[in-house]
């Protein structure tokens, strides 16, 4: 099973969520994790040709997606391997730095998951059941993310 999210760069909160198997690609479902708000999106080369899809053309054209999206997908770590070392491969290299630091957010929930809640293995139920905890465990990803936040506030609000 994969899990699939959709991440706000800014504060790091998931607003979305599709488990797929493992054997589908990962652009496939990548039109489900999009909101509509979005003005750049930041991807990982499995999504490479996002912006091609029928799926986001049709979205575009029924206005549920912004037809002015930045896409910031991955290259291939075989392209940048085989580009001559020079000026433009070097900045290549510093455009994808540039990308993976924000994709790093994106990252950091499910380091939350993996690593402190413990959960590194599905055990097979079913797509749907484990979607279900896919689920639960990214609303309590984004209360341990927001806890900071909320406490600070209820801080500063009490000091007042």
């Amino acid at each position: 099973m994969k899990m699939h999210s959709g991440v706000d760069a800014e504060p790091g909160l998931i607003h979305s969520v599709v488990c797929t198997a493992a054997h589908e690609a990962d652009v496939a479902h990548a039109h489900e994790l999009l909101h509509g708000q979005e003005t750049q999106v930041h991807s990982d080369s499995g999504y490479t040709g996002l912006d091609r899809r029928d799926e986001i053309a049709s979205a575009q054209d029924e206005g549920r997606l912004r037809k002015d999206i930045d896409w910031r997908i991955a290259m291939k770590r075989g392209q940048l391997k085989a580009m001559p070392k020079g000026p433009a491969k070097a900045l290549c290299e510093w455009f994808k730095r540039r990308k993976a630091q924000v994709r790093a957010v994106v990252e950091h929930p499910f380091h939350i998951i993996k690593n402190l809640f413990g959960y590194r293995k599905v055990s097979y139920r079913g797509i749907a059941k484990n979607e279900a905890r896919a689920k639960t465990q990214a609303a309590l990803v984004n209360l341990y993310i927001s806890r900071r936040r909320l406490m600070t506030k209820g801080v500063r609000a009490s000091t007042a």
